[in-house]
């Protein structure tokens, strides 16, 4: 692999520090970006970390040159939906204003090929249970149109610039590192994985099932789990492909299948060994009753092939984590 820096940034947080842990691995030179908001230092495995936000154009600058950074890895981002719905200034802040900043500084600096974190939330609510990437794009929050104006504001500048990315758009992600060395440790996590987890330690009271009227086998929402671990790999892919001189392009991140609600609380239930305290309640407005990605073009582009798509596993290793982490909790200091 290449002998350039790679600028990481959100890369102290849930999946932005599986990928840098992986690309750490095939020895990569890292430089990691965080503000450690809701991201650990104890995340961190390979390289250094600057405490700082994207938002910093004298520090994205400094570090940029220093670096000899020739990628970006772009995860830093705020990801709660219903906090996006009521403070939608502060997401466009930090993830469309915060990027434009990066995508200048990137410009200016030379940088060749970008990785960029999106969203399937991009999409709305899609007519047809498969969302493919040619599907209308149509946001209903906004964390998916900070995310979608940040994808068009990196379309345009590869379009003026020698400038390669691929924006890749994740569904629903979940799992944790099966070596238990780093996990999903953002605090009030809304990953439904994570709740289930959480409530199996005792760190919350109970899970909740929002909608069981749905038209689906079991009444539940079906959406599309993809182990963390298979998402860092495909970010670890992208840059592959942008080394090799790929074009620019935007690929759906998911496995193609769909598991209810109901399914997904079974295995963590079966991997914890005793029920989980579950409350059903009724649906949220916005939630499309299945949710899969068209998964063909990833595996096509990018020669994706996933390793940990089994449920069993997700529940098993994000149980792991969470014990350990009521064992030896990551602190902020």
């Amino acid at each position: 692999m290449g002998k350039k820096g790679i600028l990481v940034t959100g890369g102290a947080g849930y999946i932005g520090s599986h990928t840098a842990r992986q690309l750490g691995e095939a020895g990569e030179r890292l430089i990691t970006l965080d503000n450690l908001s809701t991201g650990f230092k104890q995340a961190v495995l390979f390289g250094e970390l600057a405490v700082g936000d994207t938002g910093d154009r004298e520090l994205v600058s400094r570090l940029l040159k220093a670096h000899e950074v020739d990628t970006v890895m772009h995860f830093a981002a705020h990801t709660i939906v219903p906090e996006s719905v009521e403070n939608p200034l502060k997401y466009y802040r930090n993830n469309t204003c915060n990027t434009r900043n990066l995508l200048e500084c990137c410009a200016e600096a030379g940088v060749k090929h970008f990785v960029f974190s999106s969203t399937a939330a991009v999409y709305g609510i899609p007519p047809t249970e498969v969302a493919h990437e040619d599907a209308a794009t149509d946001p209903i929050n906004p964390y998916g149109t900070s995310k979608l104006m940040s994808e068009m504001m990196l379309r345009d500048l590869a379009a003026a610039t020698d400038l390669n990315y691929v924006a890749l758009r994740y569904f629903n992600v979940a799992g944790c590192d099966p070596q238990g060395r780093i996990g999903q440790s953002t605090p009030k996590a809304t990953l439904l994985t994570k709740v289930a987890c959480e409530t199996a330690v005792g760190k919350r009271d109970a899970v909740y099932i929002f909608g069981t009227d749905y038209p689906t086998p079991d009444g539940t929402g079906v959406r599309d789990y993809i182990h963390v671990e298979d998402l860092a790999n495909a970010h670890v892919k992208a840059l592959d492909y942008l080394r090799q001189g790929g074009k620019s392009t935007t690929l759906n991140c998911g496995y193609g299948h769909g598991y209810s609600v109901r399914e997904l609380l079974k295995a963590v239930e079966l991997a914890n060994g005793e029920p989980l305290n579950i409350i059903e309640a009724e649906r949220r407005a916005g939630d499309p009753p299945t949710l899969v990605a068209g998964a063909d073009k990833v595996r096509e582009v990018l020669g994706w092939t996933p390793a940990y798509d089994d449920l069993a596993k997700i529940a098993e290793s994000s149980l792991a984590w969470e014990r350990q982490q009521l064992a030896s909790p990551w602190t902020r200091e």
